[in-house]
């Protein structure tokens, strides 16, 4: 599957893509915070924008809202403080494509004014009716996540009868608005952690390839997320040898993207998990 971002052309399936994530939250899981401190921390998130590139990432990332189990929902007005200025300055900076990981349709209007060219949207089009027709009338692409409930609730209690039939349903519902509002370029991410228990989330990793037949490349995202604590229980900060482990598990089982926090350690990794899976 060959996509174009602007002046990039990438070529699904031939290796693994790497998306370097930036959170310009106060409390993200992960990460809350690090751009924090004396207002938004504009010049360390560029900075490690720019490292993240020269590390060999893909993408860059960047929301302004916590979707963490529990979290609450953020104004637009404050989500658009918070991003705006760091999509403009890293869209300058780097020659990677940026995506916006919200799921309003006027910060991601805004956002792709500012230079993003993608609309990461956890609900898969579902929260705001109107990000399909934004999306596709600035000519962007988009990665449409599925989520069982919100962040505030998705976490209490997710039942499934078949996890994997259930999100491949739903995640075709969502390509189908995306292409009827005109959108081209489709990614879709089963929301590993998103409503999910340790068992949906292995299941759902072992059924990339069912993913990939919906015809979209598949994008998954298990850095430093809790799962990886349920089987060998380590501080969010400790997870990277589970991280790497997890994505190499989804590369074998045909991952075209990962959504990671860190960039240095995960692309030197999937390098040599390309050359012994897929070469």
């Amino acid at each position: 599957m060959r996509y174009t971002f602007g002046g990039k052309v990438y070529e699904f399936g031939s290796r693994t893509f790497v998306m370097g994530i930036l959170n310009i939250t106060p409390d993200s899981f992960s990460d809350g915070g690090k751009y924090y401190g004396d207002g938004i921390g504009l010049k360390k998130a560029v900075e490690d924008a720019i490292i993240m590139e020269k590390c060999g990432a893909d993408f860059i990332d960047i929301g302004g809202e916590s979707t963490r189990p529990g979290a609450e929902r953020v104004s637009e007005e404050e989500e658009l403080e918070r991003v705006i200025p760091v999509i403009t300055e890293v869209a300058r900076k780097v020659g990677i494509p940026v995506s916006v990981d919200t799921y309003k349709s006027r910060v991601a209007e805004e956002s792709l004014k500012a230079g993003a060219r993608i609309v990461n949207d956890i609900s898969g089009f579902r929260f705001d009716p109107a990000i399909a027709e934004v999306t596709a009338r600035s000519g962007a692409s988009c990665i449409l996540m599925h989520i069982k409930g919100t962040p505030g609730n998705m976490q209490l209690n997710p039942v499934y009868e078949d996890v994997t039939s259930e999100v491949i349903s739903c995640l075709r519902a969502s390509a189908e608005i995306a292409e009827d509002a005109g959108v081209k370029q489709i990614i879709v991410d089963p929301g590993i952690g998103f409503g999910k228990t340790l068992d949906h989330n292995i299941e759902l990793i072992q059924s990339t390839g069912e993913l990939r037949k919906l015809g979209y490349p598949v994008l998954i995202g298990l850095s430093r997320k809790s799962f990886i604590d349920k089987i060998t229980p380590a501080p969010v900060e400790d997870r990277l040898s589970g991280t790497i482990s997890a994505n190499t598990a989804a590369v074998r089982y045909g991952a075209d993207i990962l959504r990671v926090h860190d960039v240095c350690e995960n692309v030197p990794a999937m390098r040599v998990a390309d050359k012994i899976l897929r070469n």
